[in-house]
């Protein structure tokens, strides 16, 4: 037994004339994500201890190693990015995208893209005029809101000292009745939702350069997706209203990226009438020989082609498709929601069967890519964590990031290059910021792993000292390891450290062991936990213990480390995420870019 912890501990090979017992112990070995947990029956909460070997002091569960030498595969600098949905045209908060204290939440999860599209891109509609709403005739409760805040935007407005964007104070008493109105409007977002049915949408110039003002101001770069269902009576894509937009937004010298409808394998259930792939890929290639003649994005990337949960029939779509457009897209896209929104439970959101439904729809999507375009890049675009808008208390709380930060390892490890985040800001309630401009814990994870992961992703070796599953007990994959070279943006930490994230679904604390190029490594906690009486459920976190808050609208907290010593165990809470930096390991796949 002393030989076994020698070794573990040590990080060396394991010789030839290893005993059987020391080669089964450490067959885990190599992988992208490592996952554990001790056998636990079905619906018993209570963790089984763990038998103590002889010669193994303690609890520790799990001796752990990173492979500093290369990374197994790089993402993205881009790697989280943003979503925004046309609804909040219907719903009025595209006025205001202004707002300082939404730039600033949108500023912390910079670099990014940020995508203008969902459910109603393919009912929008661009109109080159700059306030419709003068042009009415007679007001009504729109007209005094939409003229209210263009003066306020006209007279308050004060160039941003680092990048001279247009930034708004609003007042109180109009955000209130901005709120009020989204209210209202989200019951009838929402009956459109179920009803699958939508009504046409006006993106006026003005509306444009607001989206365009606050993608710019937050270092994000805009991906615009245009409507894919307006067709010739053959069926081919009308692009007469796209090349309006175009031309516009050419003449603004606006930087766009560009994709074309959203999720059309559901056009029949939208208007009665489908879009193949094959005739989806020529409409692809009308829009980048119209994207070529217009000198302003004769470069300009193009995305798609977006297609829902990667079924039989979508998979068919996504290779007629491919056969057609493959070498015309920059990226191959496609979107993924967990759950029903309308059924789900906080304890869906701990399920490990729900976490890895991911990984198939992976492997289906780049069989097909692989074939038609091997080493083309691949976006998860609109993910979020329930569909039909979410559900409160549950889309929006803390025990939805369980399923948003597996998402992100999980992508990263097996070389997805972009996930796109549904949604920013939205009616219902899958979003990073709610509608008091407070952010949710799911932006508080994002802002952490913007702020300490980088795009390398490192393999891990992992021993585990857990107990043989009894007849009739599975194991399930309850603890979840992921590793990274910590963010180069990242000045408080030399390059060549890792970041470890961990997510942990026990309702017990887990012990970890840093071993081999992480032993002895002085190591800085930063552990997310729920905040106040509500749990799981709970809209506000906590980080090493300390509530986190906007310090102002211009100001985010200052994110503070745990310092942890040197050799020290890492004790994992049950139920919890949290990020671990071992400083100053001079991983040579970490120091350079």
């Amino acid at each position: 037994s002393e030989l076994i912890r020698g070794f573990l501990l040590s990080g060396m090979p394991c010789p030839s004339s290893c005993p059987p017992g020391l080669l089964a112990l450490m067959a885990p070995g190599l992988a992208l994500m490592a996952t554990f947990s001790l056998p636990s029956q079905a619906g018993d909460r209570r963790a089984l201890p763990v038998e103590k070997p002889p010669g193994v002091k303690g609890r520790t569960l799990i001796l752990l190693d990173v492979n500093t030498k290369s990374p197994v595969r790089i993402i993205s600098e881009n790697f989280l990015s943003l979503q925004l949905d046309p609804s909040i045209i219907h719903d009025g908060w595209l006025d205001f995208l202004s707002s300082r204290r939404l730039v600033t939440l949108a500023r912390g999860l910079a670099p990014a893209f940020l995508r203008f599209a969902g459910k109603r891109t393919d009912f929008l509609q661009f109109h080159n005029v700059k306030n419709p709403a003068k042009s009415r005739g007679g007001p009504g409760p729109d007209y005094y809101l939409k003229n209210y805040e263009d003066d306020i935007v006209r007279s308050d407005i004060a160039l941003d000292k680092q990048k001279g964007c247009k930034i708004a104070q609003h007042p109180d008493i109009m955000l209130e009745l901005q709120r009020e109105k989204a209210a209202q409007m989200h019951l009838v977002l929402l009956k459109e939702q179920f009803s699958n049915t939508y009504s046409n949408l006006t993106l006026t110039a003005r509306s444009l350069d607001k989206l365009y003002n606050f993608a710019d101001c937050s270092g994000l770069h805009l991906i615009f997706a245009l409507n894919a269902l307006r067709r010739n009576p053959n069926n081919s894509w009308n692009s007469s209203n796209a090349l309006s937009l175009l031309k516009y937004s050419a003449s603004k010298k606006y930087n766009i990226s560009w994709e074309l409808g959203n999720e059309p394998n559901n056009y029949r259930t939208l208007i009665g009438r489908s879009v193949n792939g094959s005739q989806l890929g020529k409409d692809y290639t009308q829009l980048r020989s119209l994207l070529q003649l217009i000198r302003t994005y004769s470069r300009a990337h193009l995305y798609g082609p977006n297609i829902g949960r990667p079924r039989k029939n979508v998979i068919a779509f996504l290779e007629r498709f491919m056969k057609v457009a493959g070498g015309t897209v920059d990226a191959v896209t496609w979107q993924h929601y967990y759950i029903d929104g309308r059924v789900a439970k906080v304890t869906d959101f701990l399920k490990t069967r729900l976490l890895d439904t991911l990984s198939d729809q992976i492997r289906k999507i780049q069989k097909v890519v692989n074939t038609y375009t091997p080493g083309k890049k691949i976006w998860l675009e609109g993910v979020g964590t329930t569909s039909a808008g979410g559900m409160n208390n549950l889309s929006d709380s803390y025990a939805a990031g369980f399923l948003w930060l597996n998402t992100l390892g999980l992508l990263a490890s097996q070389g997805i290059d972009v996930v796109v985040r549904h949604s920013f800001l939205d009616h219902g309630h899958n979003h990073l910021v709610d509608q008091n401009f407070n952010p949710l814990p799911d932006y508080w994870l994002s802002l952490l792993y913007k702020r300490l992961i980088g795009p390398k992703v490192l393999a891990i070796h992992v021993a585990g000292l857990q107990r043989k599953p009894r007849p009739g007990r599975v194991i399930r994959d309850k603890l979840r390891i992921y590793a990274h070279c910590t963010s180069y943006h990242n000045h408080n930490y030399v390059r060549g450290s890792i970041t470890l994230y961990i997510i942990n679904l026990h309702r017990s604390r887990k012990k970890i062991k840093l071993a081999g190029t992480l032993r002895d490594k002085i190591v800085h906690q930063y552990l997310l936990q729920p905040y106040g009486k509500d749990g799981l459920h709970s809209k506000s976190v906590q980080l090493n213990g300390q509530p986190l808050a906007m310090v102002d609208d211009g100001t985010l907290p200052e994110l503070k480390p745990r310092p942890l010593r040197a050799g020290r165990t890492l004790v994992i809470p049950p139920l919890t995420m949290s990020f671990y930096v071992v400083k100053n390991v001079n991983a040579l796949a970490c120091r350079y870019r």
